[in-house]
């Protein structure tokens, strides 16, 4: 195959939208089918170079709250706070492998088509709207340290939302621990927390699953998206942190719901293959 230079364009114009999506609440699934598609990227080999691209993302989440990280390693033998918190994260992690394991294959099947992606996204959109609107009077957790391990159990169930494509995994955890009565920044805390395992089991398990279907000559097109989603995570992954400090999700929700109706309208011209 060689270095073909509009493939590894192809690759970084993926990596710039798998880093800029993954961690805003509007679904990184639902626009990699969408650039996917319009870029020719839709094969099987492209399924797995999503999840690699994912490992770069969560590459930026790692760098970003690298110090978090460490000193909770640091502390495990000694902190009881330290233990909570990685005790949560675990907890928090289960429902997704377990779920994952027992489903994926069905909702890969089932629920990669055009009308469950739009409706899961403007449902989503209408969500947010909603779970702004009361958040103000019901925040019952401040910081991710005030965790029960029953919270994190709830955001881990609704965590699994996220195999219906469209959903959008930190949509659903961060609205989701919202709803819960977690404090906005709480939630969104935990929700980058809880995707280092997630993503990083996730892509393990298929990259093992898949590595039939890979060659060397495949590792320049993963490394330039690795290298480009990283890079955009990192990005957007310190915005996301500065912009709730101040800002509701709102204009989220309202760019859901009018991705939700490209989506059905691409789909029903026809532009977009919409199926997996």
């Amino acid at each position: 195959m060689g270095l073909d230079p509009v493939l590894l364009i192809k690759a970084a114009i993926m990596g710039v939208v798998e880093g800029l999506t993954e961690f805003l609440p509007i679904s990184s699934t639902g626009h990699l089918i969408l650039a996917g598609s319009l870029l020719g990227m839709a094969d099987a080999k492209a399924k797995v170079f999503d999840i690699a691209i994912q490992t770069g993302a969560i590459g930026a989440v790692i760098v970003v709250y690298w110090r978090l990280l460490i000193d909770t390693l640091v502390q495990l033998p000694t902190q009881a706070v330290a233990r909570r918190f990685a005790t949560n994260i675990l907890i928090g992690f289960i429902p997704a492998v377990i779920l994952g394991l027992l489903f994926g294959k069905a909702i890969k099947a089932h629920l990669f088509t055009a009308p469950v992606v739009a409706t899961t996204f403007i449902l989503g959109g209408l969500i947010i709207l909603w779970a702004e609107r009361r958040q103000a009077t019901s925040v019952r957790v401040p910081t991710v340290d005030h965790m029960t391990p029953m919270d994190a159990l709830k955001v881990g169930l609704v965590q699994c939302l996220a195999m219906i494509p469209g959903t959008s995994r930190s949509g659903a955890t961060i609205i989701g621990g919202m709803m819960l009565g977690l404090s906005r920044h709480a939630a969104t805390d935990f929700s980058f927390f809880l995707a280092i395992p997630t993503l990083i089991g996730a892509g393990g398990y298929s990259l093992y699953k898949e590595r039939a279907s890979l060659s060397a000559a495949d590792l320049p097109m993963f490394a330039v998206g690795f290298l480009v989603s990283f890079l955009a995570a990192w990005v957007c992954v310190r915005w996301l942190l500065r912009y709730i400090a101040s800002h509701s999700f709102v204009p989220f929700a309202w760019y859901r719901i009018a991705f939700g109706l490209v989506v059905l309208v691409t789909a029903w011209t026809g532009v977009v293959t919409w199926a997996d």
